[in-house]
């Protein structure tokens, strides 16, 4: 199944502790990415000029994620970089990571050059968000599991 909770990312009520939202970024996290890198709050505009309360998560599964932090709408999901192969994309609608099974884990199956690997693209390092350029700053890994 997906393990729901982890490697999920959610808010709570400040003053009643109830569940606001949760983001589950890679249900039945057979790679141990873990999900445990920073998240950066930023307001910015979107294409309609209107400003919105963001988070951004780059995770070690190698995906960059962008929800409004007011409610959890996913807003993008992006690969690091193209050599990111154990997702195809991120259906932005259902929120869901469209894996390509070629670098899944099953026992009839040896996958190779799975990128990232555990260690994951970025691995718990500290990044920035600069508002006046309107950029983020990090650092990444490009290590890949044999």
């Amino acid at each position: 199944g997906d393990n729901k909770w982890t490697m999920t990312m959610m808010a709570r009520d400040a003053d009643s502790g109830e569940l606001k939202w949760g983001y589950q970024k890679t249900p039945h996290d057979e790679w141990d990415y873990a999900g445990v890198d920073v998240i950066m709050l930023s307001d910015q505009k979107d294409k309609d000029g209107k400003l919105r309360k963001l988070l951004t998560h780059p995770d070690r599964n190698g995906i960059v994620y962008t929800l409004d932090r007011e409610n959890g709408d996913l807003i993008s999901a992006n690969k690091l970089d193209d050599t990111v192969n154990v997702f195809k994309t991120v259906d932005l609608k259902t929120g869901l990571p469209v894996r390509d099974p070629e670098y899944g884990t099953r026992m009839d199956h040896k996958a190779t050059n799975v990128c990232p690997s555990a260690m994951g693209y970025h691995n718990q390092g500290h990044d920035s968000y600069d508002p006046k350029r309107q950029a983020f700053y990090m650092g990444i890994n490009h290590i890949c599991m044999l």
